[in-house]
């Protein structure tokens, strides 16, 4: 069964945005649209009015608001017409599980009403109902309806049913990718391979499309056992690729090792397991074995689920969460419990603001999919983000116990307890990630600077001062590092000439970052520059005018310039920003008695 968001996800779309799910509304707008849909209701008539004592279902389980402005305008709109109100209030709030029960509900007693049906069938889509194959049924014209009716006849067999379908989307927007790729699939899956290969050859032999068909010209090849083609149309989706991922990797693992060449796929996991973010975690003797062994598309259905995928994942990575969600939720009517599409329908609900959601999502995820590693590391950000930070630690705990060399969980682990406050036991994590790393790469920076962080947190400042040369050593030219140093030293009163020099590159390197350009700014009022000092701390908080600590700088470079008016008025403007803890008594401090004369080193 696929996964059903659990309340509040983001309206449908797809390849066109119909015209009833236009952009979401402002709260004034929808309160409008809300008044004129029970002024319309008033003046068209409507199913008669409930008993006052009826239950909420029945009343169309109206929001409160919206229900009390429906008892005060129209009395007789309580039934069908309050169940449409109510799916479009959801709707407009990203709730597609209220919004597919109310729409439905109004459908019952309307059923012919195009606008109500469209709107019903998006919400079922989004909710991952069984009832949305029944209403594509009667949208004939919806691009939607038709892919999802293409995959229920691929399901049944009725291949030459599913290719009609997918011939019919037009080859413009989002369908110029997926048209091909479903077309391929469908002539693979009623036995013409042939067909199918000659389909994707335009696409395969160049053009910004080439990674990506070939990638499936290798699927069907081989799934129809041609492991000599499957392996020249993979290593051209390999070469194409410019940082592979995991799933491309491991489809391309299993597919030459099918046609020999063991020793090339072995290579592709050393190069996973020396890739970044969580990568080498998922590709462990046993994700290796099974990749390998086993073929990650073993049917023509299954490669309509992860073209699907695959576009939706492209989609989100342009800014489209929910038209990246919508196809997830397709390719898990395909291919129910498919960790790419749930994983990607968890990313899509976490970039929409639904991090429960998309928690919901990875725990169905199979335990013993070579992905659940991944999703397990996504779990536990989401955990974290909820303030479930138990929870996401255990987690994370539990993954290192079960991946002894995998760097990713303990530095997670790490990142949470720092950022909770929590810096020696941050530090003590990161040594153990640092631990599992071995020999450090220019790409293991991050590892340093965080323990240098937490160490630095913790009050031990050699240890935390080694770990940011030593970021230093692996990117020489990585300005985060640059100035957090640079300014530590500043803070310290160290080396105050080099913390310039790091400072001037830094900001050079980040001409519009302005904690960066506060940085040198401050060096610059402590090397008693103050003009320089003015000059640069204005600059900074024209990038950040809201940032207490760069206000409060600037104030304390217009006192020692003289400006004492102008400084009081920077230093009221930091008052009322967000400060570290006792910060605020500091600048009362200033306020009441000036800055002290010996604020600046020289």
């Amino acid at each position: 069964m696929p996964f059903r968001a659990p309340s509040r996800v983001p309206a449908p779309a797809l390849l066109r945005l119909p015209r009833a799910w236009g952009p979401r509304a402002t709260a004034p707008v929808r309160a409008a649209l809300v008044a004129a849909a029970l002024l319309a209701g008033c003046a068209a008539g409507g199913p008669a009015e409930p008993e006052e004592d009826a239950p909420a279902a029945e009343r169309g389980d109206l929001p409160p608001a919206v229900e009390r402005a429906a008892r005060r305008l129209a009395p007789s709109m309580r039934g069908a017409f309050g169940a449409y109100l109510a799916g479009r209030f959801a709707t407009s709030e990203s709730d597609a599980g209220v919004a597919a029960e109310a729409l439905m509900r109004a459908l019952q007693a309307d059923p012919d009403e195009p606008e109500l049906l469209a709107r019903a069938f998006n919400a079922a889509v989004m909710d991952g109902r069984a009832e949305a194959a029944r209403l594509a049924r009667r949208l004939p014209e919806n691009q939607l309806a038709a892919l999802l009716l293409a995959g229920s006849d691929a399901q049944a067999g009725r291949w030459d049913r599913a290719e009609q379908r997918i011939r019919s989307l037009p080859r413009q927007g989002s369908a110029q990718v997926l048209q091909p790729l479903l077309l391929a699939w469908t002539q693979a899956g009623r036995g013409n391979v042939d067909a199918a290969l000659a389909t994707l050859r335009p696409l395969t032999e160049g053009g910004r499309l080439r990674g990506v068909a070939s990638l499936h010209a290798a699927m069907i090849a081989d799934v129809a056992n041609r492991p000599r083609e499957a392996e020249r149309f993979i290593r051209v989706a390999l070469a194409d690729a410019a940082e592979p991922n995991l799933r491309l990797l491991t489809v391309a693992a299993g597919i030459l090792a099918r046609a020999g060449r063991e020793s090339d796929a072995a290579a592709l996991f050393d190069t996973m397991a020396v890739g970044t973010d969580d990568v080498a975690l998922a590709a462990g003797p046993a994700a290796r074995r099974a990749a390998m062994a086993t073929r990650a598309v073993a049917s023509a259905v299954e490669g309509m689920a992860e073209a699907q995928v695959a576009l939706g994942a492209a989609l989100r990575g342009q800014g489209a969460p929910e038209l990246a969600l919508t196809l997830a939720q397709l390719s898990l009517r395909l291919r129910p419990n498919f960790a790419p599409a749930l994983l990607l329908a968890a990313e899509s609900l976490a970039d929409d603001r639904h991090p429960e959601a998309a928690i919901t999502a990875l725990q169905s995820v199979p335990a013993t999919d070579p992905m659940a590693p991944l999703a397990a590391l996504r779990r536990a950000s989401l955990l974290d983000r909820v303030d479930r930070a138990e929870d996401a630690l255990a987690v994370l705990r539990g993954l290192g116990e079960a991946f002894p060399n995998a760097p990713q969980p303990p530095a997670r682990l790490g990142d949470i307890l720092r950022a909770r406050g929590r810096a020696a036991e941050a530090a003590a994590a990161y040594d153990l990630a640092i631990s599992r790393v071995g020999a450090p790469r220019s790409s293991d920076w991050p590892l340093l600077y965080a323990r240098g962080l937490a160490r630095e947190r913790a009050g031990d400042w050699p240890a935390a001062e080694a770990d940011f040369r030593g970021a230093l050593r692996l990117q020489p030219e990585q300005p985060y590092v640059l100035n957090h140093l640079a300014y530590s030293w500043v803070e310290r009163g160290e080396r105050l000439d080099e913390a310039r020099a790091m400072l001037e590159r830094a900001v050079a390197l980040r001409p519009e970052d302005g904690n960066i350009i506060d940085s040198l700014g401050w060096a610059l009022f402590r090397l008693g520059d103050i003009p320089g000092a003015i000059r640069w701390l204005e600059r900074a908080t024209e990038f950040e005018p809201r940032n207490a600590v760069i206000n409060d700088h600037l104030g304390d470079a217009y006192w020692a310039a003289g400006r004492q008016a102008e400084a009081r008025f920077q230093w009221r403007r930091a008052l009322g920003l967000e400060l570290e803890p006792g910060e605020s008594t500091k600048i009362e401090a200033k306020l009441r008695d000036g800055l002290p004369a010996t604020a600046a080193v020289r």
